[in-house]
C-alpha cells in the first residue's frame, strides 16, 4: 500500500519500505512506505494549500462528504474487519464491532457538523465597556487548521476515525499517521474517503516511524493541532514540543483502570465483567480493567470464579469465529508481558491460571501469550504500577472501601474506573473519590459511546474526544461584537 499525499498515492522518495507483520502468523501480509522528511513536508505544504478549499465548505457538503464515507464503510466493512485481524490480531468478531463502531462515528460526526454554532452573548448584562446595552455580540466556530492524527495499533479503523471524522467535520484539513504495526486500515479509509469526493489535500496519510514522520508533522510550524492516541512516555514528549510551538493537543494516553469489587457485589455479574473488561483484544485497550481491587472477604470466591471463566477462553486463530483471544501484537510484546509476570511473582503473586508464553502447535509462529489470573499482587508491583497492555489480571486484595480508593488513586494514571455493588448511594460517593475521566458503576472499565466525553486525568490524557466534543477541541470560538449605536 502507498501513501495518500495531495489526493494521489505515493511510494514516497525514501525508497524503503516498512513491511507489516500478521502477528497471529508472523506472516508478512503488506508493506507500506517509510517516508522521508521531505515527503512529510510536502504532505503538509499540500494540506496546508487545502485549508481554504476545507474552510469554504459548508456544513451540508461536509455532511454528506461523511455520510458518503459511512456508507462506503458499511458497504465493505467485511474487508475491513479481515484486515484489522490480519494487521492487528484481533478476534473477527470484534473486529467486525470495530468496523461498525468507526461507521457509527461518520454518521454522529455528519449530523453534528450541522450543529457547530456559537452563541448570542448578552452584553447589556455588563456595564463596563459603557452603553455595552447598544451593542449585538455573538461567537462563531472556525477550523483550526491542519490537525495532526496520530492513532494506535490496537483499534487501527476506529481510534483512526475518532480523529480524522471530527476533523473533518469542523472544517479543517488532515494528515493522518498510523502506527507502523497497523498502517492498512487508515490507507484504506484513505481510499474511501477519496472514493467519497473529498478534495485533494484534504485528507492525506502518511506512513512511518514517530520519531522522525512523527516529529515532523508535531515541530512543522505549518500543523497547527495534535490529537494523539498511545503511550504516556510518547504523549508528554509530544505535548512538550507542542507546548513550545504553542500548538493545541488532545491526548489519549494510558491507564491503569482499577475495577473495584466491594463486599455486597453481586460476583457473578463482576466476574462476568471482568472477564469482558480485561481479556478483550487480550488486555491491548486503553480502558481494559488492569486492576482488580476486592473487598477481602469476598476476594477467594472471586479469584475463583474469575480463573474459572479465563480457563474457558479459547485462545486461537483470530479468523476462527470461536476465537476469544488472539495474539499480542508482537513478540517484543510477548517479552515484556512475561517479565512482567515473572517480577509478580517475585513479589509474592500467586499465578492462578496462565502465565506462559504459547509457543507450541499453531502459536509456534505467532505471538501469543495465555490468559493470566494473579492474585495476592502487592499494589507497589509493576503489574499494578504500569500499564501492560497484556491479557492479565492482577487481583489486590484489599481490607477497606478507603484502601480501595486509596489503591485506585495511587498510579499516575486516571483514565475511567468500575465500581461494583449493589448499594448505588455508597457507589456514587465513592465514584467521587476516584480521580478518572470516567466511573462505571456496574459495567467493566472498557465501556465507551462514541459522541459522550471520553479522556483521564492526570497523565492519563489532556483534553477530550467523543465526536461532538472533538470537534470542539478542533474548532476555535470567535466573539464578534457590533456596536449597534453607529448603524
Amino acid at each position: 500500500m502507498k501513501m495518500l499525499i495531495g489526493g494521489e498515492w505515493s511510494e514516497g522518495s525514501s525508497g524503503e519500505w516498512i513491511e507489516v507483520d500478521n502477528p497471529a502468523t508472523g506472516e508478512i501480509i503488506d508493506r507500506v512506505p517509510n517516508a522521508s522528511v521531505e515527503d512529510v513536508r510536502r504532505a503538509v505544504d499540500i494540506a496546508n494549500d487545502a485549508r481554504k478549499t476545507a474552510e469554504e465548505t459548508p456544513a451540508y457538503k461536509r455532511a454528506s462528504l461523511l455520510q458518503r464515507v459511512a456508507t462506503l464503510l458499511q458497504e465493505r466493512s467485511d474487508t475491513f474487519a479481515r484486515l484489522i485481524s490480519a494487521e492487528a490480531g484481533k478476534p473477527i468478531r470484534d473486529a467486525e464491532i470495530e468496523v461498525r463502531r468507526a461507521i457509527g462515528v461518520f454518521v454522529i460526526a455528519a449530523e453534528e457538523s450541522k450543529r457547530l454554532y456559537g452563541e448570542v452573548l448578552p452584553t447589556d448584562a455588563y456595564e463596563y465597556p459603557a452603553k455595552s446595552e447598544t451593542r449585538f455580540a455573538f461567537s462563531v466556530r472556525e477550523p483550526i487548521g491542519v490537525v495532526v492524527a496520530i492513532a494506535p495499533f490496537n483499534f487501527p479503523l476506529n481510534l483512526m476515525s475518532h480523529k480524522v471524522a471530527p476533523a473533518l467535520a469542523g472544517g479543517n484539513v488532515v494528515i493522518a499517521k498510523p502506527t507502523s504495526e497497523t498502517p492498512l486500515s487508515a490507507i484504506k479509509l484513505g481510499e474511501l474517503i477519496t472514493e467519497a469526493g473529498c478534495p485533494p489535500g484534504v485528507f492525506n496519510v502518511v506512513t512511518g516511524p514517530g520519531s522522525t514522520v512523527g516529529t515532523e508533522l508535531i515541530e512543522n510550524p505549518k500543523t497547527n493541532y495534535i490529537t494523539f492516541t498511545g503511550s504516556t512516555a510518547a504523549g508528554l514528549q509530544i505535548a512538550g514540543k507542542a507546548a513550545r510551538l504553542g500548538k493545541k493537543l488532545t491526548l489519549e494516553m494510558g491507564g491503569m483502570d482499577p475495577f473495584i469489587i466491594l463486599d455486597d457485589a453481586d460476583l457473578n455479574l463482576a466476574a462476568d465483567a471482568a472477564l469482558r473488561g480485561c481479556f478483550s483484544y487480550a488486555g491491548q485497550v486503553c480502558i481494559a480493567s488492569k486492576r482488580f481491587l476486592v473487598i477481602d472477604s469476598v476476594a477467594d470466591n472471586f479469584s475463583k470464579m474469575l480463573t474459572e471463566r479465563v480457563s474457558k477462553l479459547k485462545v486461537g486463530n483470530p479468523l476462527d469465529r470461536t476465537t476469544d483471544i488472539g495474539p499480542v501484537i508482537n513478540s517484543e510484546a510477548v517479552k515484556r508481558i512475561h517479565k512482567i509476570v515473572i517480577d509478580a511473582k517475585g513479589d509474592g503473586a500467586q499465578i492462578l491460571i496462565g502465565g506462559t508464553p504459547l509457543t507450541q502447535g499453531e502459536f509456534a509462529k505467532g505471538s501469543y501469550y495465555a490468559p493470566t489470573v494473579l492474585d495476592n499482587v502487592r499494589p507497589e508491583s509493576s503489574v499494578a504500577q504500569d500499564e501492560p497492555f497484556a491479557p492479565l489480571a492482577p487481583i489486590l486484595r484489599t481490607r477497606s472501601y478507603d484502601e480501595a480508593i486509596e489503591i485506585a488513586n495511587s498510579t499516575i494514571y486516571g483514565l475511567q474506573a468500575s465500581i461494583f455493588t449493589r448499594n448505588v448511594g455508597r457507589a456514587l460517593k465513592l465514584a467521587r473519590r476516584i480521580r478518572a475521566g470516567a466511573v462505571l458503576i456496574d459495567d467493566p472499565t472498557n465501556i465507551r459511546w462514541d459522541n459522550m466525553p471520553f479522556g483521564g486525568v492526570k497523565k492519563s490524557g489532556m483534553g477530550r474526544e467523543g465526536v461532538r466534543y472533538a470537534i470542539h477541541e478542533m474548532t476555535e470560538s470567535k466573539l464578534i461584537s457590533v456596536n449597534l449605536a453607529n448603524f
